[in-house]
């Protein structure tokens, strides 16, 4: 039994749905497109499964859907035996979106410590796993360049490390080798490959049917939001109706021998002899491999390493727990604190209220104070000029009775 058939055989599903649909209405509440239409796969644990499909078929609203970002209209689906809209189960998943989005004045080592940190995870780990990340995505060079001077393919490779760095028990890649070099299109299947090795679960989506064939167990085709095929690669690919035979190169008269004895088998128009090619994939990959080994120095990104160790350790059940229970703790015992500081504030308004009526009373009568203080010091002034204003009268009529006297007598 081949290992795919191990994998399809497996009982333990990662992702299962059953009669899926997604409605998006208008404004008006008014249906206005079937994006998925009740459709029903399971995905079992290490499997490598290729969701594809022209565009507008409906694979992004499903992988929405698997990452809990849109809720189905109809119809139930599970991530990880849980609800993906589930925060514990999004812990466990990682996501390469269509579009690299990045925070363009980070550097490559900054982007992944800020996603590690989203995980809660501590320094040392983060900074070894970020290292080993770097050095499998060919990035090392390019460590401390901001992201936004780097390329389309350079930006996919550090988000495909980005999706790996809580090394998720799920991963959703959409269209990861876009903009990749042929290089790091293999660096990338290959990183696959062990990830199902090790079993990982693998939702790939893309156009580029060559790469979906070389990794996927599984697939399902979709048009319309409907599923029209789906099940194991290896059986959709296999034409029955035809044998295809493989020997070393014969010699011309054993060759006119073998096909004497099949023409008298099979008839003429439908015998066909070739001798088997590489496809362009295998010969760009031969002639890098020479430039390298005549160590041609290079600009770009570089052929990346060994695939990260901690993504082919097997972490223990128990340890991961563990840790789990910690950050609980931890999160616990914050709230407790923060509910204990508030609580005295709390049991204490009326005693707050009191203090802060105080001032108020001080400043209202003081107020008053000022006020009195001020009506008899604006009293008494009036007062003084009146009397002043009176001598000055009477002083004046004083004058101009001895002017008049004075010209009378002359």
């Amino acid at each position: 039994m081949t290992n795919t058939e191990d994998k399809s055989q497996s009982t333990e599903s990662v992702i299962t749905a059953q009669g899926l649909t997604k409605i998006f209405k208008d404004f008006w509440g008014r249906p206005k497109a079937k994006a998925v239409d009740g459709i029903d796969f399971t995905v079992p644990r290490g499997t490598v499964f290729g969701l594809l499909g022209p565009n507008g078929s409906g694979k992004s609203t499903t992988v929405k859907m698997l990452l809990g970002l849109l809720h189905p209209t109809r119809g139930s689906l599970s991530v990880l035996e849980k609800s993906p809209r589930d925060v514990n189960t999004k812990r466990h998943v990682g996501y390469l979106p269509e579009e690299t989005y990045l925070y363009h004045y980070l550097t490559a080592t900054e982007s992944l410590d800020f996603f590690g940190a989203l995980f809660a995870m501590p320094a040392a780990e983060r900074k070894r796993r970020i290292q080993q990340l770097l050095d499998m995505v060919g990035l090392t060079p390019s460590a401390n360049r901001p992201v936004g001077e780097f390329s389309k393919g350079m930006a996919r490779r550090i988000g495909l490390a980005q999706a790996l760095i809580n090394d998720p028990d799920l991963v959703i890649l959409d269209e990861p080798t876009t903009g990749l070099d042929p290089l790091g299109c293999r660096e990338v299947k290959n990183v696959i490959k062990l990830l199902a090795e090790r079993g990982k679960t693998i939702i790939l989506c893309s156009h580029l049917l060559a790469d979906v064939q070389d990794v996927c167990d599984q697939v399902a085709v979709m048009y319309g939001g409907k599923i029209y095929a789906y099940g194991n690669l290896g059986d959709m690919l296999t034409i029955e109706e035809k044998t295809t035979i493989t020997a070393p190169t014969l010699d011309e008269s054993t060759l006119q021998d073998v096909i004497a004895v099949l023409r008298k088998r099979i008839e003429e128009d439908k015998l066909h002899i070739d001798q088997p090619k590489m496809n362009l994939e295998d010969l760009f990959l031969s002639v890098v491999e020479q430039a390298r080994r005549e160590q041609r120095q290079t600009a770009g990104a570089e052929a990346g390493g060994k695939v990260a160790n901690y993504l082919q350790e097997q972490v223990p059940e128990s340890e991961s727990e563990q840790q789990r229970e910690k950050i609980l703790q931890e999160l616990t015992a914050e709230d407790k604190q923060s509910r204990t500081t508030s609580e005295p504030q709390e049991q204490q308004p009326d005693k707050q209220a009191e203090q802060s009526e105080k001032p108020d009373k001080l400043e209202k009568l003081s107020t008053t104070e000022d006020k009195t203080e001020s009506t008899e010091q604006t009293d008494s002034d009036a007062e003084k000029t009146q009397d002043d204003e009176q001598k000055n009268k009477a002083e004046s009529e004083e004058k101009l009775k001895d002017i008049l006297g004075k010209k009378d007598n002359s």
